[in-house]
């Protein structure tokens, strides 16, 4: 298992003789053959400016950084898989901040290029060569057309056409999961928001956020034109906005309104879930899938990443509780990095909040982030660093009753929430 490493004009190389290493967390760490899987479909090379390259001799064990101009490379994988470990790295200039990206460590072996990965749920949704641009660009001028005065059809096309977002895609689609932004503000400060960032924070967003207030009938518009089949999903809650129940009167009334004309497919919110009485109204209004965003069981690293302003992860809890008792299919958005997710406690806590508020999905999500940034943030690990690949066998043994997935599902026949729509 070759290490492999890009000059700064982007071109990719693999070493002949030193094997790759990987990182967790912070510590250098070699990397086992079943940790490996063949780069999958829609991955994405990239190369880590400002780094130097880790690799092992093979013969001597010894540890080597190659000299000169070459970066560490890393693998950004498609939705479905999760990373194992980091690139292996040094970083050359301490203060710069890589981009806002999973990075996975990738090596070259067998004459082809593996990952460190286990594929956790079906990637071929999520899959981005499975998104035909051209038709994307078709369903954007079909709908703009059809809508010309609807805001949030305008909004989603750059999301679509300029950042290629899948699930923007989607609504211009009509297909599996779609969004429908709804908030420019948030209760949260969280680490490294991905779109929106203080001047001072060192990052840049790679998303612009909504700047306007939709309209009810802008947000049923786009809907109803997605909640056209059994399977659809229509989502509250996207990269492009802040925390969408800060807007629960908009998504209450659209929910009832769209409920008054059809009980097809499924209404889902991602959120933080900290707005206790905000997010009973939307559970209360009809809502179908909910799926909440958390790094962490842990009140301590949860605050130092979330930053929340005026509510806690006891909230948060309590949101879960309420949703899962009416029949809402819950899941949470777990944001995990190697070196910190399997540690001890951090798993014991998480099995024991899953067990509480009755999950029924755990989706795993590569944490897009600068790992010394990260690391410099949270609190020191307390117990024993078990490996990634040992903490999702334990959650699968430990919660025999929750998926392990990677994204929102379609709940299992018996479990949809009982829909109600005007005959």
């Amino acid at each position: 298992m070759y290490l492999v490493y890009a000059d700064e004009k982007g071109n990719v190389y693999d070493h002949a003789s030193l094997y790759g290493l990987a990182r967790s967390a912070d510590m250098i760490v070699e990397i086992m053959e079943d940790e490996l899987i063949p780069l999958p479909e829609g991955a994405t090379l990239v190369s880590l400016p400002n780094t130097r390259p880790v690799g092992m001799n093979p013969e001597s064990g010894e540890m080597v950084s190659l000299p000169g101009d070459m970066q560490a490379v890393g693998a950004l994988l498609p939705q479905g898989f999760t990373r194992l470990c980091l690139p292996g790295y040094v970083k050359t200039d301490k203060e710069y901040k890589l981009p806002l990206f999973g990075y996975s460590a990738v090596v070259w072996k067998d004459g082809a290029f593996y990952v460190t990965a286990e594929r956790s749920d079906n990637p071929s949704k999520w899959n981005p060569e499975n998104c035909d641009r051209h038709e994307v660009k078709q369903g954007v001028q079909r709908m703009t057309e059809q809508y010309p005065e609807n805001r949030l059809y305008q909004h989603l096309s750059n999301c679509a056409l300029g950042y290629e977002c899948l699930t923007s895609s989607n609504t211009f689609l009509n297909r599996w999961e779609g969004g429908v932004p709804v908030s420019y503000s948030c209760n949260a400060g969280c680490f490294g928001c991905i779109s929106e960032q203080p001047d001072d924070s060192g990052f840049v967003s790679p998303q612009t956020r909504m700047n306007f207030r939709p309209r009810v009938d802008e947000i049923v518009e786009v809907m109803l034109e997605h909640l056209k089949t059994p399977e659809s999903i229509i989502s509250f809650g996207q990269g492009c906005e802040g925390e969408p129940s800060t807007q629960a009167k908009l998504i209450i009334d659209s929910i009832k309104e769209v409920r008054s004309v059809t009980d097809m497919g499924y209404i889902n919110i991602n959120t933080n879930a900290g707005l206790n009485d905000h997010i009973r109204g939307i559970v209360d209004a009809g809502l179908d899938l909910m799926r909440v965003s958390t790094i962490s069981a842990l009140d301590d690293h949860y605050n130092a990443y979330y930053k929340p302003r005026g509510y806690t992860l006891a909230n948060v809890e309590k949101s879960l509780r309420y949703a899962s008792e009416q029949g809402v299919y819950t899941s949470i958005n777990y944001l995990i990095f190697p070196g910190v997710t399997d540690r001890e406690e951090e798993i014991e806590a998480m099995i024991e909040f899953a067990k509480r508020t009755k999950l029924k999905l755990i989706q795993m999500r590569n944490l897009n982030i600068d790992p010394e940034s990260y690391l410099e943030l949270i609190p020191p690990a307390q117990g024993e660093l078990l490996g990634m690949k040992q903490m999702l066998e334990i959650y699968r043994e430990e919660l025999p009753d929750v998926v392990i997935g990677s994204y929102t599902h379609v709940p299992p026949q018996g479990l949809a929430r009982p829909k109600f729509a005007k005959t």
